[in-house]
């Protein structure tokens, strides 16, 4: 049995990336890659991924990439099956990225690096207060809040 269902896949953002956060404040960003393939005759399918980011990439994510972009996206699969109310059966590939690129094929890439958060947990913290006052005892920022923070987080601009 393989435990390592890794996958990476180049392809262009389909939609803006949706930053949200859960209950207990762990940020989560999903976004859609489309990518084509071409036949022995030539004719193209399109095939689409929905792509989802945890934690200090979904931020890192949600502030660098925008619909358009070429990226490349490496991560492993998980797959989802449930019944519509009208009792039709749908099934659902999903991407969980661990890495989220922009391709540098046809575009360059300006590259800001992440101030140290400190901690065994890279500076998370699930509190919900502005400062925490956690076990990590850095009294670090909680990584909740507004995308119009201070930036602390790498971000990746493309410029062409």
């Amino acid at each position: 049995m393989a435990f390592d269902n890794t996958v990476t896949i180049v392809g262009n953002v389909t939609r803006d990336p949706e930053l949200r956060f859960t209950p207990s404040g762990l940020p989560v960003c999903g976004f859609g890659v489309a990518w084509n393939q071409r036949n022995r005759d030539g004719e193209e399918t399109a095939h689409f991924f929905e792509v989802t980011c945890w934690q200090s990439l979904a931020e890192n994510v949600s502030e660098s990439i925008t619909k358009g972009t070429r990226v490349i996206v490496y991560g492993r699969l998980d797959w989802s099956s449930w019944e519509t109310e009208q009792g039709e059966k749908r099934n659902q590939v999903k991407l969980i990225a661990d890495e989220v690129a922009a391709s540098l094929r046809w575009s360059t890439v300006d590259v800001t690096r992440n101030e140290s958060r400190g901690g065994d947990a890279g500076g998370w913290c699930n509190s919900r207060k502005r400062t925490c006052n956690c076990s990590q005892g850095n009294g670090s920022k909680s990584l909740r809040g507004s995308r119009f923070r201070q930036r602390r987080l790498q971000t990746a601009r493309i410029i062409g």
